[in-house]
């Protein structure tokens, strides 16, 4: 990440109030995600310009379901959202576990870490990425987890930044923390976003720091990207 970026500071978000939840979950979740995403575009947004970066504002791509296709690849089974690099999109599924009769803060990390591939994309963080998986191709699931649990740990800084808006109790971060646990790879299968422990751990370094300074994945030791 451009020494420009990790050097601006905290992210600094206003307000973000979430729009109201019911009991059975969020009612309108179009409505709800575009609250959200509005407050990551401003915060983002302001954070580029203060480091005197240029800055874009992602396309959003709303689906019924989990497509069968996006970007021109296969969806990734398992995936709750997605980020088209190249068209700069999110695309949100309106249905899903991720998001169907839920009250707790994973729908907003969900979406705050698909935006983190966004600020990713506009650092040049993705392009860089790349290089190095052409470079290091014994390297790519080590490199593809630092990628993912960077992402992670932005969603923590955004969360951070809007914390005492959102009206949510310690019970609340702490359930999230627990759904992030319970969301790391399959010890049988693919290793591609990182354990249980470590996006937790990414994502709590985040919220704390309120700063990008505090998402350098890539000079992590191995260990912490297991």
């Amino acid at each position: 990440m451009p020494d420009r970026l990790y050097k601006t500071g905290r992210l600094r978000v206003a307000s973000c109030p979430e729009p109201p939840l019911v009991s059975g979950g969020i009612p309108r979740p179009k409505e709800y995600l575009n609250a959200i995403t509005k407050c990551l575009d401003a915060g983002w947004s302001a954070h580029f310009k203060r480091a005197q970066l240029a800055y874009r504002k992602p396309r959003i791509l709303y689906v019924e379901e989990p497509m069968d296709r996006v970007c021109g690849v296969r969806w990734p089974g398992g995936a709750a959202a997605f980020y088209c690099t190249d068209a700069a999109t999110l695309v949100f599924p309106l249905q899903g576990q991720w998001i169907d009769g839920r009250t707790d803060l994973y729908p907003l990390k969900v979406a705050a870490h698909e935006y983190g591939h966004h600020v990713q994309q506009q650092a040049g963080i993705r392009r860089a990425y790349e290089k190095l998986v052409r470079a290091r191709r014994k390297d790519q699931a080590e490199l593809g987890r630092r990628y993912e649990l960077q992402a992670d740990c932005l969603s923590g800084v955004f969360i951070g930044s809007v914390r005492r808006s959102l009206g949510r109790s310690a019970q609340d971060w702490t359930a999230l923390v627990d759904a992030v646990k319970a969301s790391g790879d399959d010890p049988e299968g693919p290793r591609s976003h990182g354990s249980g422990t470590s996006r937790a751990s990414w994502l709590k370094r985040g919220y704390a720091a309120v700063s990008l300074s505090a998402c350098d994945t890539w000079s992590a030791p191995s260990a912490k990207v297991t």
